[in-house]
């Protein structure tokens, strides 16, 4: 289905990461609709795994929904930047990590019924010490554990975040446990 012909547009909201529109957009049986979107520039997820076969996480806080979370690094694209080059930061900040070998996984949409965030998803191997600063807003802690852990604990439910469910399903048929 083509794109559906947006009568209007308004800003409602620019913040720091994101703004947020509001379109009139007209059905194809002649209806006026309201949508309102979250226009993000894209991030990036990395999964991380060391020479020992354990895999990289970032124990953070998230204010939205008042948790600390286990969750894969992960960060927003500056406006203009590849997303390995936003991954290869992000792994720096958020682990104090480089690593060796890169490979793209994928993409995907975040939340595609109100948002335009595409998230790429990247597999880090040989993972070396890095430099990096975490940014001021980020409350975390990196942690590692055995790739088998990560299986169990989505069996379990322990696993909530989204981009990390997700970028594990791409990057599993890449690993053996």
């Amino acid at each position: 289905m083509p794109p559906l012909p947006v009568q209007r547009s308004q800003v409602l909201f620019q913040g720091r990461v994101f703004r947020v529109r509001r379109d009139w957009v007209r059905t194809p049986d002649g209806r006026t609709v309201t949508w309102d979107i979250v226009e993000h520039h894209g991030a990036v997820t990395i999964v991380p795994v060391d020479a020992q076969g354990q895999v990289w996480f970032v124990r953070q806080y998230r204010h939205a929904v008042g948790e600390t979370i286990l969750e894969f690094p992960a960060g927003t694209l500056e406006p203009g930047e590849e997303p390995l080059a936003c991954a290869q930061r992000e792994l720096a900040e958020e682990i104090g990590r480089a690593a060796a070998h890169w490979r793209r996984l994928g993409t995907f949409y975040l939340a595609p019924g109100y948002s335009t965030e595409q998230m790429t998803v990247f597999l880090a191997r040989d993972l070396r010490p890095a430099q990096g600063q975490l940014d001021a807003d980020e409350i975390l802690r990196p942690e590692r554990y055995p790739l088998a852990q990560v299986d169990a604990w989505i069996r379990a439910g322990h696993l909530r975040d989204a981009k990390t469910l997700a970028a594990w399903l791409l990057a599993r048929p890449y690993l053996s446990s």
